[in-house]
């Protein structure tokens, strides 16, 4: 039993993603909101980091899509 529940667990199917252009527009909309996060709100934190971590696993999808990969 672990301590913890992760975001996500290694068996899950990564999101769903829009197209490439789409989740970078995504991506940088949500750097661009959590980049001035208090890094001493720990709530803060916790959204910004489990918003970019959703982000960037669509991202990746996305590019994996675009390449043909993982079907």
């Amino acid at each position: 039993m672990t301590s913890y529940d992760p975001l996500h667990g290694p068996d899950e199917h990564p999101p769903a993603p829009a197209s490439l252009d789409g989740e970078l527009k995504l991506a940088r909309r949500l750097l661009a909101e959590v980049a001035g996060a208090n890094i001493h709100d720990h709530t803060a934190m916790l959204k910004a980091a489990a918003g970019l971590n959703y982000r960037l696993r669509s991202l990746i999808a996305a590019l994996d899509a675009e390449r043909g990969e993982g079907q």
